[in-house]
This record gives C-alpha cells, structure tokens and sequence, in this order.
C-alpha cells in the first residue's frame, strides 16, 4: 500500500532527526554541564561563551576571550591597559566595557589611547557615534556651547598649566580658547545598551562625554569569526551560545528543544495518521474478505467466531510451529476431532493469504491436499482450521542431521509411495479442479504426513487461480521460498510463468528427498560448491550408487535412480523441457527402462548464478 510506504518513510525521517536530537542534545548536555554560565557577583555580567572563566577548559570559550573573578569584580586582563573590571558585556553586538585598573592618576585610558594601538587579534575599538577630540589648553575655561565642549577630563591629571578636554569632533576652534591645542583625534566614547542591545540615545554627547571622562571607561569590540559570528546570531534569536569541542563549531542552545517539538510534533501526526489509515485500510480489507465470503456462500468448511476458535485451539496453549502467515496451535473440534488451527497475523498481506486458503481448498477433497474443516473472520482476528497431522512436515523426515530412526522411515520404497502422493495433489490442482490451482510454494516444508505417512500438500497463502487453459500467469512480483523458486519467476528470460513453476519445486523436492541434502544451505559461502542438482546429475551420469548410510536392494536402487531421473526432468530451467504433473504421475507408476536420463537441467556451476532474492513463506 502506498500509505504505508508514506508512513514508514515519514517515521524514519522522525527517527533520523529525533537521532540528530538526541546527539545534539547530548553535546548541549555536556557543554552546559561544564561550561555553565557565571557571574562575579551578583549584579555583575554573565560570563558565557564565547568568554569564559580562567578556571573553566579552554573549550568553553573563544581563543583570547578568557575572562577571571577577583571578589564582586569580573576581570580582563587586557595586554595594553592591563587588568580592567568589566562594566558590561552585551553579546548580542559583540561589545565589552572595561574600566582599567590602574593608579589614581592614570584611571583615564585615554592617555593610553593616544599613543597606543589597541587593534588586536581579538578586540578592537569601534568606531564610536560621537567621534571626539582630545583638546589641551593652557588654561582653565569654561565652554560657551555644552553640547560641543566638555571638560575638564580631570583623569589625565589637570594641573596649572595644563588642562584636558574633550570636544566634539563638529566643534569649531572658536569654541575654545586660541592656546589650545588639538592633541588625538576620533576617541571614542564607550557604548551603552539595554539587554537587547539597543544603544541608549537619551544622553547628550555632553553628558556621555562627561560620564566617560569621570569614569575612565572604554568599549572594545571582539572580532568576528566563523565561531563568534555564529554565537551572535544565536544571540539574535534570543538563544545562548554553545561550543562543540568535537566538530569545532558553534551552535545554540535551545536549538534542540525546537528539534526535539518538531520530532514529537512529527510523531504524534504520523502516529494519528498512521491509526486512521490503518483503520479505513482494515476496515477496506475486512469488506474484501466478507464480499469473498458472501460470495463464497454457506458450503463447508464451518465459519466459526473468534470465542469458539480459542475453545477448539485450548486458549493458544498448545503451539505446533510458526509459518509464513501466522502460528499453528493444537486443537480439537467439539465432536473430538484433533485440528491445527493457523492463526493469521494481521499485519500480512491485504486478506489474500486467508482468501487463497478458504478459497483454494475449502471446497476441494483430496488424498494428497491437507483438508480445511473451518475458519474464522472476526474484524482483523482470521484463523483456518485443518485436520491434523500428527507426523507433522516431510521436512523432519530427509536431512541428514535427523536421527537413524527417523531417516529409516523413508526407504526408497516409501519415499516413491510419498513422492507419488504428492505428484497427484499437484497434479489435482493443475487438472481436478473447475480453475486451475497454481501452489507456488511446494517444498518439504509444506508436505504434511498424515498417521500413515501419507503426504497431504498445505499452506496455500501464495496459491494463484487461473483459468485451465491459461498457459501464462501474471505475478506482480515473485513469489515462493529460495531454493524452490522456478528460474522463469524471478526472471523471465528463462520463459512465462506457469503451472510448469510448481513442476520444478517439486523436483527440487524429490532431489531433497533422495540426497538427504538441501538444495540450498544459506550456512555456506560459496553455493556453487555444493549445487545440489549438479551434484546428483553427475552421479546419475557416472552410475555411482547413493552414498547411503542404509544398505539397498537392487529394487531400491532403481526406485531411488527412477525417483532422480524424474527430478532431474522436472527441475528443467526450460519450461518448455519440463513434463506435466499428469507425466511426472506415469513417470513414477511406469518402468525403470522407459525413463531416458534428460540433459543437464541447468547452467554449468562456472556460469550459472544461484539467485540471492529470497521470499520465504
């Protein structure tokens, strides 16, 4: 179903960015768990990425941006004004102020401002709004226009013969007296911000001037960087800033909260969607099912409701095995009739595998197809009901690693007796029936014996119905259990599909059943080592006899040469080369002369390629 595919592709795109969450989360866990933010005292400013304590690991800031506590102070030890107390640090605009910690008589940094380059690898000054001049009169005045003269700047040490101003660098030369003399040009004045960065303009320059000269303070600017440059935008967002030391890159904070309410944002919708499409897709199959069943009529086998199959199944107690489309239980009908009941999940398929039984075998009686004695169809709850088979699958019964005893029980003799039985179910469902019944799944596996060892083909959740003259069946896809699988299945250079397919799984079959070997052992590297029809046909040619842990009679070595000359037949890769079921019946009743060794069936192991596709059952 195509919401299916939808839905699992939507949850694993959730899967991949909660994954991404959760790493993500994981390094904010860390970085915050050992880079936490800090605070000298408590009005003072919060140190955080990209600055850092000097007790704190190098990654938890920039290079150059380390930042120390001395009592209520926050400390930067600046290489040209030395040691200063930070004021204030606004993130947002990359913009620290420092008052420098010097003598009484050098408190101003505008001294040093003169003479000195403050540019460094990490701060700079920024160009302030109010560019000014440093002014140096021989005496004491006092300014006609406030607002372009300020003065005096008494921390660069006013005396009587000299005195410091600061002007307005849009003031005129009248403005101050005719000895004065411009000392520095573009000094800046330190930035003010509110939390958000937003510089204050309610100051007059003349009252921002005097606030700086009276207090000695200065603004520097760090530099941008791929790290700082990112840790700004974060600070944009109203997010803080982090460091992954890992991939050395910056990130925010509580970018993986909105990760982490996307991803469950993502869930909850897919799972909402999922539940309803899941409900109208099984409310759809389930009106498949009972339009079948209305169809169907009211013939055997019973249609029973879910409380009375858990009766005849003893409450599940009792499991036989687990198959392709569900788990078979023990079970017995009121009348004491022992049953298998195969309960079928739900999640398989859209119906077809319960349709294909009920519809296949509810209405046929033979001797070789197992006998469906009832089924149950309550809302997405489905079971079939069959008559049980105590020596339970062929399968137990040909490999090597059974015991002796089990082993013994298929002497050549019973083994031709099997594989006749087998050969007439089949050959029942290609040529008994109103339509023609394609298996598509014939293997040991399959093969259920009955009290006397009589086999009884089941399991029909892949059959296909056509039409008795329809040489040529259409799959959507291919279909059966690796190693039994027609070549012209999963490739149709090698033919169409047909009833020719079940042919050659049931040779497969008899070559498994006369080597005690699997035809395919996924235990083994190289397949082509062991290509179990190359091995026998090179063993028919040459006339060597069965490596057989049993001694055989001449009879039994002709039943075992005919049963392996028929095989060989059916496991032709040609369609075409294959003989019919109703063939393969008078190949087995017939005599040893009459059966011709056939060519090879297959590719030499040099070229042929065994297919890796498996679609088991």
């Amino acid at each position: 179903m195509d919401f299916t595919k939808f839905l699992i592709t939507l949850l694993l795109v959730c899967l991949l960015i909660y994954e991404s969450y959760v790493d993500a989360a994981s390094e904010e866990q860390d970085f915050s768990r050992t880079c936490s933010s800090h605070h000298c005292s408590k009005h003072g400013p919060e140190i955080r990425f990209p600055f850092r304590l000097s007790i704190n690991p190098p990654s938890c800031g920039a290079p150059g941006m380390q930042l120390s506590c001395s009592g209520h102070d926050t400390i930067l030890d600046h290489h040209v004004l030395g040691p200063c107390r930070v004021t204030e640090i606004y993130y947002r605009h990359r913009v620290i102020n420092v008052v420098p910690l010097v003598e009484p008589s050098m408190q101003c940094p505008l001294q040093k401002l003169i003479s000195r380059n403050l540019a460094t690898d990490v701060y700079e000054q920024p160009q302030s709004s109010f560019p000014t001049t440093l002014v140096r009169c021989s005496r004491d005045f006092i300014p006609i226009d406030q607002d372009s003269i300020v003065g005096p700047a008494f921390c660069l040490g006013n005396n009587a013969s000299q005195f410091w101003y600061l002007a307005s660098a849009s003031a005129y030369m009248s403005d101050v007296p005719w000895d004065c003399v411009a000392v520095s040009k573009d000094i800046p004045i330190p930035f003010t911000y509110d939390k958000h960065g937003i510089n204050y303009d309610e100051f007059t320059f003349n009252e921002k001037a005097n606030r700086v000269i009276n207090i000695g303070e200065t603004t520097f600017k760090w530099y941008g960087n791929n790290i700082t440059n990112a840790c700004q935008q974060c600070e944009y967002e109203d997010q803080h800033c982090g460091f992954n030391s890992r991939t050395h890159q910056a990130f925010c904070q509580q970018q993986a909260s909105s990760v982490a309410a996307f991803v469950v944002l993502s869930l909850i919708v897919a799972t909402v969607i999922y539940l309803s499409l899941k409900s109208r897709y099984n409310e759809e199959i389930n009106m498949k099912v009972e339009m079948f069943l209305k169809a169907y009529g009211t013939s055997k086998p019973t249609r029973y409701n879910f409380p009375d199959v858990k009766k005849i199944a003893r409450r599940f107690k009792d499991k036989l095995g687990q198959g392709g489309f569900g788990s078979v239980y023990k079970g017995k009908l009121p009348n004491g009739v022992p049953v298998a009941v195969k309960m079928l999940e739900s999640s398989t398929g859209e119906g077809e595998e319960f349709i294909n039984e009920v519809a296949t075998i509810g209405l046929i009686h033979h001797a070789n197809i197992v006998r469906l004695l009832g089924f149950c169809s309550e809302g997405m709850r489905r079971a079939l009901i069959y008559e049980f088979m105590p020596n339970e699958s062929l399968e137990k019964y040909i490999f090597s690693h059974i015991s002796d005893i089990s082993r013994q029980l298929l002497a050549p003799n019973k083994m031709l007796d099997i594989a006749l039985g087998i050969a007439r179910g089949i050959e029942y469902l290609h040529q008994g029936c109103n339509q023609r019944i394609l298996h598509f799944d014939i293997k040991p596996h399959n093969i259920l014996l009955d009290y006397n060892f009589n086999p009884k083909i089941s399991d029909f959740g892949l059959a296909k119905l056509c039409a008795r003259d329809q040489s040529i069946v259409t799959l959507t896809a291919a279909r059966g259990t690796m190693g039994y699988i027609a070549p012209e299945v999963y490739s149709r250079n090698f033919g169409g599909v047909s009833y020719k397919s079940d042919v050659y799984s049931f040779g497969m079959l008899v070559l498994e059943m006369v080597s005690g070997r699997r035809n395919s052992d996924p235990g083994v590297e190289n397949q082509d080592e062991i290509y179990l029809p190359e091995w026998i046909y090179e063993r028919v040619i040459s006339g060597h006899e069965w490596e057989l842990t049993l001694e055989m009679t001449a009879e039994d070595k002709e039943k075992m040469r005919q049963l392996t000359i028929v095989a060989l037949w059916c496991i032709q890769w040609n369609p075409k080369n294959r003989p019919s079921m109703t063939k393969v019946v008078n190949m087995l009743t017939g005599r040893l002369q009459n059966l011709q060794i056939p060519p090879k069936p297959f590719v030499s192991s040099e070229n042929h390629t065994v297919p890796q596709n498996t679609m088991n059952t």
